[in-house]
Formats: structure tokens, sequence, C-alpha cells
């Protein structure tokens, strides 16, 4: 975005999701249970998010996608040495949603392997593509060991987030504030609901 884009920045913040999801959770603005995933959990690096941001803008989204599941996940594995040699899934560049399941799947065999010798339970996937290749094609088509399930890393941390309930008082402040909203802003649920 910086590189195309960059008179958004003088007016806009823009984040990755990685970015905004390390950014909370170090500030303690959301508060993280590690003991709610205690099985095997790896990262797969999808194509356009590491390799391909390496390639374009000299960074990529690797370390801080491991810093977030490290955060959330007591068991953590590595499926090879280095981010940007994790391999690719088989189904980038939206190959999971064309015609071409004989060579996604011959690509996304080396991943089924990769994530075999891991012995990782969990795989998170970070993008749509590569969680769909890896959870509906290769968890199907492949012997991928101790492999449950995938899940993207903000559904991840979702299911990590420590909750507390609001107190009464802060419930009705809340309900003040919108209150007002609606008043300033005119806006009628009744009517807004049922036309």
């Amino acid at each position: 975005m910086q590189t195309w884009f960059p008179e958004a920045y003088q007016e806009f913040r823009v984040l990755s999701i990685f970015e905004l999801l390390k950014e909370y959770i170090e500030a303690g603005r959301i508060r993280i249970d590690r003991s709610k995933h205690v099985q095997l959990t790896t990262v797969h690096d999808p194509c356009n998010y590491v390799r391909k941001s390496h390639m374009f803008f000299g960074d990529h989204h690797g370390e801080s996608s491991r810093w977030i599941v490290s955060q959330c996940c007591e068991n953590m594995v590595e499926m090879c040495d280095s981010p940007l040699n994790n391999l690719c899934c088989g189904a980038g560049g939206g190959v999971w949603a064309m015609s071409y399941k004989k060579e996604r799947l011959g690509h996304g065999k080396f991943k089924a392997d990769q994530i075999n010798k891991s012995g990782a339970e969990l795989v998170i996937a970070p993008c749509h593509n590569c969680r769909d290749q890896i959870m509906k094609s290769l968890a199907k088509e492949f012997d991928m060991g101790n492999y449950k399930e995938t899940k993207y890393i903000w559904e991840l941390v979702a299911e990590s987030l420590v909750t507390q309930p609001w107190s009464e008082e802060r419930i009705q402040k809340t309900h003040a504030e919108r209150d007002a909203q609606f008043e300033r802003f005119a806006i009628d649920l009744e009517k807004e609901r049922w036309g």
C-alpha cells in the first residue's frame, strides 16, 4: 500500500491483520489465554503474505504470525527452518477455485507431507485459499498424520480471548451513549427493523 498509495498513509492508518493483532496483544487491549489451545500447532506461511511480501517490500508477516500464534498456543512446532522456506499449499492465486484439481493436488502433496512430518494437529493458515486447500482438499486426499483442523489466525485469537462480563454501571453508560447517538442521528430502531 505504501508503495502504490503513499497519500493514503497521510490520512489513514493502514495495518495488516498481523500488525493489528500484535499491537492489541502487546498493548494489553485484548488478553489471551494460551491454555485454550494445548494441541501441537504449526503455522502455514501463505505465498502472498510471506514470500511475495518479502520480494516486493523486503518484509513479510512470517515472524509476526508466529508471535501471535505463540501467544495463543502452548505447543508450537515449525514445519521448516524459515517462513520463507515453508512450502506453498498448491492453491495460491485462486487456483483453489479453478478447475486445476490435478495440479493443485500435485503441488499440495508436498504441503501435506510437510504437515505430516511436523506432527501438528492444528494448522494456522492466514489465507482463505490456503485454509480451504489444507482443510477441504489435502486432509481428504492425503495422510497428514496427527492433523485435525485448520484455522485462520484471527479465528485462533478470537477463541483464545479472555473476556469479562461488563458491570451494570458500564452497561448503563454504554446504553446511554448509544441512545444519545441514536438521537443525534435520528435513528429509530423500530423503523429500521420493520420499515
